[in-house]
């Protein structure tokens, strides 16, 4: 029987070797760490936020959004519910299409793909960090303490994002050594640092803001949602979708009272200054740079840049969609596939990375 060899023991991976041992392949998965699914663990904040109903090709960054498009019509949101689903558990949205498991723990979704791993007795190989992957008319993988031949690759073995999870980039010269590019790699997904002076004092202070990014006095991007300050500047899910079009010297303009006018706040500030309007340690901070009132609407930072891949929950750039055919296999080297992060495909915030994760695992699968 062919022999195919999955590297990666992420979501990509392990969703990749379910669907291929549900199809009676022989299939070996190798994780270089101890266990399987660690980041997927600790998505969506550690609720698992697995898919996005308000799905397409738009809320993604790539060398080629046709070819997203196409593959997310292959394997969409639906799809990865029904895929889920069909391991057991109940998986819903929120009300901004947001999907999690009803129980609201990422760990779960980690522990459903791996009791399947375990139901279709797929053979998975721990502490297999691949050193090496070579062609002599079939696949050589080498790792500390084993080695394999395989008739077929998956690489699946995630970015550089998060390396404390195991994926620290060393993944991509593997592909390089078939002859692949990697594209410029940058972290998304992670907080932004501010001059420490400007948030000074607003440690821990949440807030739900509108957000608007400024470069060069025009608008780049816009977005509502969570904000929370750190001892460095930024952080939040409206701060983690507009880390994907940030750079460094653009202004972040925060308008903590996007429901209310500029006349309603001035009128209720004059009367008990802002208590009830903000929170009162931002309220102060506020008042220390200016006007507090005129301010929560209109509160600008300079980005100085961010935490970097350590803190930042995916990858930026990888291995480019045109270096693949429509089923992710290379075209440099038949027989190779890949699946994941490690591909030059990112999406925004709000499950549209796990939801890659799922759909180039069923592309990969299908292609072989």
């Amino acid at each position: 029987m062919e022999k195919i060899a999955v590297i990666g023991g992420g979501a990509a991976g392990m969703a990749c070797a379910v669907l291929l041992a549900r199809k009676g392949r022989a299939v070996t998965l190798l994780e270089r760490g101890e266990r399987l699914g660690r980041k997927l663990s600790a998505t969506g904040n550690g609720q698992g936020n697995v898919t996005n109903v308000n799905m397409g090709a738009e809320y993604y960054f790539s060398d080629d959004n046709g070819k997203v498009a196409r593959a997310l019509s292959r394997f969409s949101a639906s799809d990865t519910v029904a895929f889920l689903e069909d391991m057991g558990g109940i998986f819903l949205p929120d009300g901004r299409g947001r999907v999690y498991p009803a129980g609201r723990q990422a760990s779960a979704v980690t522990d459903l793909l791996r009791r399947e791993i375990a139901r279709l007795n797929v053979n998975v190989v721990f502490g297999a960090q691949v050193s090496s992957l070579t062609y002599d008319g079939d696949f050589r993988l080498a790792w500390a303490g084993g080695q394999m031949r395989a008739d077929a690759v998956v690489l699946a073995a995630g970015g550089k994002a998060a390396k404390n999870f195991g994926t620290d980039g060393s993944a991509y010269a593997l592909a390089q050594g078939f002859g692949h590019t990697v594209t410029p790699l940058s972290p998304v997904l992670v907080q932004l640092r501010c001059d420490p002076k400007a948030v000074r004092g607003l440690k821990g202070i949440r807030a739900d803001a509108a957000l608007v990014l400024l470069r060069d006095g025009k608008e780049i991007y816009a977005t509502r949602g969570d904000i929370l300050f750190t001892e460095s500047g930024l952080s939040g899910d409206a701060v983690f979708r507009a880390s994907s079009y940030a750079q460094k010297g653009d202004k972040v303009v925060l308008d903590f009272l996007p429901d209310v006018d500029s006349g309603r706040i001035a009128a209720a500030a004059e009367r008990g200054g802002m208590l009830c309007i903000v929170n009162n340690g931002l309220a102060r901070v506020l008042a220390a740079h200016g006007r507090a009132e005129e301010l929560c609407k209109r509160f600008e930072l300079t980005v100085t840049g961010t935490l970097g891949f350590d803190y930042a929950q995916a990858t930026r750039g990888g291995i480019p969609l045109k270096e693949t055919d429509e089923n992710l296999m290379s075209l440099k080297r038949e027989g190779l596939f890949f699946a994941g992060e490690i591909l030059n495909v990112d999406g925004m915030c709000g499950g549209y990375n796990l939801q890659w994760a799922f759909t180039s695992a069923f592309i990969a699968a299908e292609g072989l």
